[in-house]
């Protein structure tokens, strides 16, 4: 870590082991991302006007370049929060969890889900069998009548959304596998 490892204590007295267990679970985090800028860790005892349900509140807050990861355990949640060092542990492990789909994302090691492509029907020409649909990006896609898999091509309109498969015809790109999007069979 660039900045050393902060550790703060509210309601309570500073504790030497409970410390030493923030120590050892920072420690790893920076197992996970080698460039942590700073980690600042706040253990809160409960109030005690409390009644019952005394468990300790533990916040992780990681900056790394480009971003920061705030876990938090807070009271009420588990009862065995009651024991500081669990709540630590938690704190800690949901932090790590963050941490890793932090570095994931930045590395570009998520994978993105890309569903079929999808669009509008802009044009239906009936006496040609065909029609046009535009996607998102503003691209023109043709399509024929035998195209329309779950729809009758004669009761098509133009403002009707449509996944479809994209394959390059001779006169362009055109669909195949049109499907009309909230029907049967979809």
């Amino acid at each position: 870590m660039q900045v050393p490892l902060e550790i703060q204590f509210h309601n309570m007295e500073r504790s030497d082991a409970l410390e030493a267990a923030a120590r050892k679970h920072a420690e790893k985090l920076e197992r996970f991302a080698d460039d942590i800028v700073s980690c600042r860790v706040t253990i809160e005892a409960p109030h005690k006007s409390r009644r019952h349900g005394k468990v300790y509140q533990v916040t992780v807050d990681v900056r790394a370049p480009g971003g920061e990861i705030v876990a938090s355990r807070e009271p009420g949640l588990d009862p065995a929060h009651e024991d500081p060092y669990v709540a630590l542990r938690d704190a800690f492990k949901a932090a790590r969890r963050r941490l890793q789909d932090y570095v994931r994302v930045r590395r570009g090691k998520v994978k993105t889900r890309e569903g079929p492509p999808h669009g509008r029907i802009t044009s239906i020409h009936a006496d040609r069998q065909h029609g046009h649909i535009v996607t998102p990006d503003g691209r023109e896609i043709y399509f024929h009548r035998n195209s329309v898999v779950n729809a009758d091509f004669d009761k098509l309109e133009p403002g009707m959304e449509v996944r479809f498969a994209e394959e390059e015809g001779d006169e362009g790109p055109q669909a195949s596998s049109v499907h009309v999007v909230g029907k049967t069979g979809d």
